[in-house]
């Protein structure tokens, strides 16, 4: 497969300099904005995708007038949050 090449970009001295102090032993800027490009294209994919299946739970529980309430969710995270705070102070 042929490779292709993104478009230079012309930045500030300064965020490239940011960006050179960064860089990881063996690591190029080249190898750097590569990453940071996947990274970056990998978050808005979930993102847009959590989104998406947000939409859908939204049209089933219209359709199905089965909805959680706000009250019940907050309680059901906080007991989640204690059991794990638990947890944690357990292992120490």
């Amino acid at each position: 497969m042929k490779t292709a090449t993104f478009p230079a970009v012309r930045v500030e001295p300064e965020l490239r300099e940011a960006a050179e102090n960064v860089l990881l032993e063996g690591e190029s800027l080249s190898g750097f904005v590569e990453q940071s490009i996947r990274e970056s294209i990998a978050r808005r994919t979930q993102r847009s995708e959590f989104i998406a299946r947000g939409l859908v739970s939204r049209n089933q529980a219209r359709k199905s007038n089965d909805y959680i309430s706000a009250e019940d969710v907050v309680t059901r995270l906080e007991k989640r949050l204690k059991a794990e705070q638990a947890r944690g102070k357990a292992r120490r």
